[in-house]
C-alpha cells in the first residue's frame, strides 16, 4: 500500500489521543493477549479495549477491529498487534496498535471522513479536533 504524505502526521495524532488507553491495555498480561488472539476469542479482546477506553473516550469511540496478531518467539520480546477503530464524530480511523514491553506504535490503514475536504491538511486538522471532542472531560480528579 502506498503511504500518503499526511499519514505520518495522522499517526502522531492518533498515538497522542490513545496514549492513556495504551497504558491501560498494558495492564493486561501478555499471556492473555496471546491466548485470546491464538484462540480467536475476539469478544474478550473487544471487552478489554472497551474497558481501557471508557475512562478517556465517549462510549463507542475506540473499538476493537477484526483481529490481531502476536509475535512470540524464543528470543526477543513479545509484540501484540491489535486492529482498532477510532470513531470520533464524522470520521472513522482504521489502524493497528503495535505494543511491546517498552514501546508502542500506530499504523493507520485507512481514514474515512463523512464530509472530506479536498485539502488533506484540513482533513488532518479535522481529525485532531474530532478526537479531542470525543474525549471525556473531567472537572474533578478521579478518586481511586
Amino acid at each position: 500500500m502506498n503511504r500518503q504524505p499526511q499519514t505520518s502526521a495522522r499517526e502522531i495524532i492518533v498515538a497522542e489521543a490513545i496514549r492513556e488507553v495504551v497504558s491501560e491495555l498494558r495492564l493486561v498480561d501478555v499471556a492473555d493477549y496471546i491466548a485470546y488472539i491464538r484462540l480467536e476469542h475476539y469478544a474478550n479482546l473487544s471487552d478489554i479495549v472497551e474497558s481501557a477506553a471508557e475512562l478517556y473516550f465517549m462510549p463507542g469511540t475506540l473499538r476493537f477491529g477484526h483481529g490481531g496478531e502476536v509475535d512470540v518467539g524464543w528470543s526477543g520480546e513479545p509484540t501484540v498487534n491489535l486492529d482498532l477503530q477510532l470513531r470520533p464524530k464524522g470520521a472513522t480511523i482504521y489502524f493497528t496498535l503495535n505494543m511491546s514491553a517498552l514501546k508502542a506504535g500506530v499504523d493507520i490503514g485507512y481514514v474515512a471522513l463523512d464530509d472530506p475536504s479536498p485539502d488533506p491538511a484540513e482533513n488532518t486538522r479535522y481529525l485532531a479536533s474530532a478526537l479531542q471532542e470525543s474525549r471525556i472531560r473531567r472537572t474533578e480528579p478521579l478518586d481511586f
